[in-house]
């Protein structure tokens, strides 16, 4: 592995898991009150350009990264709609 490898790792741990604590909070809260699944769904469907750009530039730390970014902003965004569909909201 590339000493660019490795830092690409780090840096795309970092991005990926920062939506992991609004995640974490609502299903804790077991409410998607205060959360907007605009964001996620918008993240999540760019996120799966840069794993095709990944794959078209062959880089492992981008591809890797970004599919797991894919399905924790989807998650935060099925989260949000079974939560507020428990409270009754419209979405």
């Amino acid at each position: 592995m590339y000493w660019t490898e490795i830092v690409g790792f780090v840096a795309g741990f970092g991005t990926t898991f920062a939506a992991v604590p609004d995640l974490i909070a609502m299903f804790r809260r077991q409410s998607s009150q205060g959360m907007n699944p605009t964001m996620a769904a918008i993240m999540g469907c760019f996120q799966i350009v840069w794993v095709y750009y990944g794959t078209l530039i062959a880089s492992r730390p981008v591809i890797a990264w970004n599919m797991v970014a894919v399905v924790i902003n989807f998650l935060t965004v099925g989260a949000y709609f079974y939560f507020a569909h428990r409270e009754g909201k419209r979405a």
